[in-house]
């Protein structure tokens, strides 16, 4: 006969302690993702301090913000392609073409046709750059898929021809001013949406965490999937929101120009207030979080997406399994190349002129973005939320070392040895789950 030990009402049962490993695990925050997080913060402060207090000034920041948009843009699609198991050696090049592209035709050609500042320039030069860079993007595509070059060769030899393109398209002048509507897409004084409407734009960010979050845990439920503790999905609301409004109020700190701003208010008859008129937030910012949110869609909603992520993981299964390999990655060159147009009318737009040295090393910050951003050179592995935070990381470099007076030579090793260090820590990653 066993004994039966019966507890008695004083003993209590002490909860589990929750580890740092069980918390990440249950708000499903990838670590990788966490560690480039916490080695940007790094930069951060190291070059705030180097650079006596300047780095995270609010007036740095803000253009930090412009100055990633263009590269966070193309990164987003340079995903996709190293997803595939492929490279696009030529988004510099092929930027510096459809940048001349749309400069000639807003500068020389449609003055003659509707006149100069026409409303409807803008739109025209913009519509063009995204046709002819999907063209680009497809031809290129359709050599790789269903010619059979490798794709670094092919792009690699688009990295020469596109460059030679943009400098013949004009002989090398330099093509402004652009349009001053086009202008507004580059950012600047002009292009920001100002303080009011930034502040708005942050409480629909936060409204979108939640109905993003509150939808997620209603198709795990649907589908009978394991869901987030609720403390979890309090936690991922609260500090996703936090950081969005941190980051808009650290927009709006940054004011207009003093000239600027009594300008802006004569305009308006408005008195300038003590604190000034905020910039706000700059339209290439908008343009570029409004890309990462379509391309994390089509990576992780759409069918395409999946196609292209399984085509990484074993491009054999994803032939045998019925997917149309070939059409699946010339999409994600003709998509590539319109997400280098939109690029393109950035740079263009802020710089106020095309020129034919556009994007030049260009290609090498879009790969490094995407590959520190988690996206692994063996496919099948990537994130667009990666990519844009790559992006951000490469950025914060090259600010802090021109803060710092660094020579450029000095930069582009900077640059290429994080790059080299990015793509270990992929091969050291990939050894671990794999044992």
């Amino acid at each position: 006969m066993t004994d039966v030990v019966v507890s008695s009402p004083e003993q209590t049962t002490t909860p589990p302690k929750r580890s740092i490993g069980s918390v990440l695990g249950a708000l499903e925050i990838d670590t990788r993702l966490l560690g480039m997080i916490a080695a940007l913060i790094v930069i951060w402060i190291g070059f705030h301090i180097l650079s006596g207090g300047t780095f995270l000034s609010a007036r740095n920041l803000w253009n930090l913000s412009v100055q990633t948009a263009a590269v966070a843009i193309m990164a987003t699609g340079m995903v996709l392609i190293i997803v595939s198991r492929n490279i696009d050696l030529s988004v510099g090049s092929v930027l510096a073409t459809l940048g001349m592209a749309m400069g000639l035709l807003q500068a020389e050609i449609l003055p003659g046709l509707i006149g100069f500042d026409h409303w409807a320039t803008w739109i025209i030069t913009l519509v063009a750059g995204l046709i002819l860079g999907a063209l680009i993007g497809g031809f290129q595509g359709f050599i790789i898929s269903y010619v059979g070059v490798p794709s670094f060769i092919v792009t690699l030899g688009g990295l020469l021809v596109w460059r030679g393109v943009a400098w013949a398209l004009a002989s090398g002048r330099t093509i402004a001013p652009m349009d001053s509507n086009f202008q507004l897409l580059g950012g600047g004084s002009r292009g920001r949406i100002g303080g009011p409407a930034s502040w708005a734009v942050g409480v629909v960010a936060c409204l979108g965490i939640i109905f993003f979050l509150l939808s997620g845990r209603r198709q795990r439920r649907k589908f009978g999937f394991r869901l987030r503790p609720v403390w979890a999905e309090v936690t991922l609301a609260v500090v996703g929101s936090l950081l969005v409004l941190g980051a808009v109020a650290v927009i709006n700190s940054y004011p207009m120009p003093p000239a600027l701003a009594e300008q802006y208010a004569a305009e308006r008859g408005i008195a300038v207030p003590p604190g000034g008129i905020a910039l706000g937030i700059a339209n290439p910012v908008l343009i570029a979080i409004g890309v990462a949110l379509v391309m994390t869609v089509i990576a992780t909603q759409r069918r395409f997406g999946r196609y292209v992520f399984a085509i990484g993981g074993n491009p054999e299964a994803a032939e045998l399994g019925g997917i149309k390999t070939r059409w699946t990655v010339l999409k994600t060159y003709v998509l590539m190349g319109v997400l280098v147009a939109i690029g393109a009318a950035v740079q263009t737009a802020r710089l106020n002129a095309a020129t034919s040295g556009l994007g030049t090393l260009t290609e090498l910050y879009v790969i490094a973005a995407a590959v520190i951003g988690g996206t692994s050179l063996a496919g099948g592995i990537g994130t667009i939320s990666g990519a844009v935070l790559g992006a951000l990381v490469m950025q914060s470099l090259q600010s802090g070392m021109v803060l710092m007076g660094v020579d450029a030579p000095l930069q582009d090793i900077v640059v290429g040895v994080v790059l080299v260090i990015a793509v270990g820590i992929d091969t050291f990653y990939r050894r671990r789950v794999t044992r």
